[in-house]
């Protein structure tokens, strides 16, 4: 079954949003690099899944989403004065580890032709 364009349309706006609040509201230092990678919707945009990666070891990344965590009322509220919709998404924020796997397996990559 195809994703209804409406529900693309507002999980692309609001990707553009939050990247915007969490990089201009989110003051915290703790947060460090974070990258807002995609925000996926439910059909009744009343959840959206947002997909964080983050630069840094393992403790920083945890601080980071702890951060964002923390931070969630306050990025809920940004986010529903820039995208117009009936009801402000509750939103679950996830580590998006791609980076890291792409490092992982390119560094794997270069020790097999090192042999």
């Amino acid at each position: 079954m195809a994703i209804p364009e409406r529900v693309v349309r507002v999980s692309e706006a609001c990707k553009e949003a939050l990247s915007e609040i969490v990089r201009d509201e989110v003051k915290d230092p703790r947060l460090g690099f974070a990258t807002i990678i995609a925000v996926e919707m439910t059909a009744d945009l009343r959840k959206a899944r947002v997909w964080v990666s983050f630069l840094g070891e393992a403790e920083e990344r945890e601080q980071g989403m702890q951060v964002l965590e923390k931070a969630k009322p306050h990025i809920r509220g940004e986010l529903g004065k820039r995208v117009r919709l009936k009801f402000v998404p509750e939103l679950e924020f996830r580590e998006d580890s791609t980076a890291e796997q792409s490092l992982r397996i390119e560094h794997i990559i270069k020790e097999l032709n090192r042999e």
